[in-house]
Order: C-alpha cells, then structure tokens, then sequence
C-alpha cells in the first residue's frame, strides 16, 4: 500500500514544468491531498511566506522542487540572484518545516553540484571532490546546501530529509524561453525557428564535445514519489537514465527529427558548461526500486511533437 496516500503533501514549485508531472504522479498513486505551491501564492524567499504555506496547507510531506533555474546564458547572468534565492528558498523551506514539525521533506538538488571534473559515471560520494563548474556554481552550491542541511537536521533533530540529484530534465511542457531554456529545449526552438525562416544554419553554443544526461520527466516524477513513499536515509541518490550524448549528436538528432538539412555551426567562443555527465544510477534501484524506461530518442520525439502542436500558444 501506498504510504503517502492519506497524506498532505505540498510541492514546492508544483505548477512548473517538473512539478506538475510531479503533483500528477502522486494523484496517479492515489494521493488525495496534493497542493501545488505556486511563487505567486508564497514567495518562498520570504520568511513570512514560507511560514503562512505552513500554516495554510499543514503539510505532513513536503517536496522541495522551487528554484530558481535556468541555462548556462541566465546563469551567468544572474549568479547573485540565483544563489540567493535558491539558498533562502530551501534553507527557509525544511527549518519552518522541521519547526511546525513534519513528517518529512525531500529536497531536489541538481546534477550541477557536481565537482567540474567529477569522473564518469558520477558516483554520490564524489559530490565533495572538487568545486562545481564556474558557470552554474552559484546555483549548484545554493542548492547543495540542502543536503548540509538535510544531514545536519537528521543528525541534531530527527528529521527525516532526504536529498535527490536528478540530472537534466526534458519533456513536452518543458520551458522554451530562450533567455533561460536548457539545451534541448533551447536547441528544439532553434531548429525550428530556422525551419520557418528558411534560414540554412543553426548556431549552438560552444564546441559540441560536452556530454549531458538526461532523463525523461515522467521517470523523474515517477522516482521523486517512490523516493518520497520508500527512501528514509541520509545519503543523497542519484535520479538518472544512464546515458550519456554529446551536445554536436544531440544536436544532429533533433535537426534529424525536425528535417533540418542546413549546416550546424558551433559557436566556440561561447562557454560549454561541464565537460561530461552521466550518472551512476544504482543505489535509486537498490534503495526505492526506480530505473528510468523511456527510451531517448522516443521521449525527445514526444517533446518535439508537443512544442510543435503548443509553439504558438507560447509566444
């Protein structure tokens, strides 16, 4: 039987683009009392207004997915901001919780608190072995201090916080603003957009070499709930597929996908983020049962397929 089915549970950051698949997976599994928290409701970097979701919702499970995100273009523009708002969110987030003492609350972090050099596959011990790559380390820091905070307040007060690593997330919904879109949506809407100008070349940001992980949003809600239904420990997990593509065959593949037959252009003089990700995957098996099963390319088609049928509604 489902643990989590006669609890309320709020989800930070729950109308998002993960969120949402998050709060829908949870009602899947039978969950009643799901609220989505939403930043126009609670200003989640506001004390005041971490307190009165609190007092409004009563939560017995909180999922942490608020933040403050974006490519490496906003996060380069915006390191203070985006330090600032992801430490207050989350540090605010589990201390009011653990004081109007709740059951339990699990924290989101990202693949970004990895060290830069961090060697393949990333294993959850190697978090501490370096510091993040320089474009998002604001961000990665920010929202690594949760899992500080997770052990510190398991170790002092018994709080049950456990601490998640997805890698990088697509699907349809996903955000295609390009001043703060990750690559594949980033890369979907130029592919496009050059598709309907008849222009003959696409321009990527840096060298192609980099490699990234993704993971499917679907499987990535699927093992937020079993992690918040079946995971009480203090070691963080990994959420990940397990396999790894370059940013120039990402690229080749989705022009593939769309018919684009002009020429890619690399642009090196722009930043290529972390050399490499890929995830080591095993103890989300081991410990809550969770492996990704959407295959890449069929899940990177369905968000194509969405952006097509929704571009419009999106300008």
């Amino acid at each position: 039987m489902n643990t989590l089915i006669n609890k309320t549970i709020a989800v930070t950051g729950g109308a998002g683009f993960f969120g949402s698949y998050v709060v829908r997976k949870l009602k899947e599994e039978g969950c009643r009392d799901v609220f989505a928290v939403r930043s126009k409701d609670y200003d989640l970097v506001d004390n005041a207004a971490v307190k009165a979701l609190y007092r409004d919702i009563k939560p017995n499970v909180v999922i942490h997915l608020a933040g403050r995100v974006g490519g490496i273009g906003a996060n380069q523009a915006n390191p203070g901001k985006f330090f600032y708002d992801n430490l207050m969110m989350g540090v605010q987030m589990m201390e009011q919780g653990r004081l109007a003492g709740i059951e339990k609350f699990v924290a989101v972090g990202t693949i970004c608190a990895y060290p830069k050099f961090t060697p393949l596959p990333f294993k959850e011990e190697n978090l501490w072995n370096g510091y993040p790559e320089e474009t998002n380390a604001p961000y990665g820091l920010a929202k690594k201090m949760l899992l500080v905070q997770a052990q510190a307040y398991r170790e002092q007060y018994g709080l049950n916080a456990i601490y998640l690593l997805p890698v990088n997330l697509y699907g349809p919904g996903d955000n295609f603003d390009p001043a703060s879109s990750h690559v594949i949506p980033a890369q979907i809407k130029k592919f496009v957009d050059a598709l309907d100008s008849q222009a003959d070349e696409v321009i990527i940001w840096g060298t192609g070499t980099p490699t990234r992980e993704f993971l499917y949003v679907e499987d990535a809600a699927e093992g937020v709930s079993l992690a918040t239904a079946k995971y009480s420990k203090g070691e963080a997990v990994n959420l990940g597929s397990g396999f790894e593509i370059s940013v120039k065959d990402l690229a080749h593949l989705i022009a593939g996908l769309l018919g684009f037959k002009g020429r890619i252009i690399f642009d090196t003089s722009r930043p290529d983020g972390q050399p490499k990700r890929r995830l080591d995957t095993s103890r989300a098996e081991i410990e809550f049962g969770f492996k990704a099963k959407t295959a890449f390319e069929a899940g990177l088609q369905k968000t194509v397929d969405w952006y097509l049928a929704n571009r419009n509604s999106l300008k």
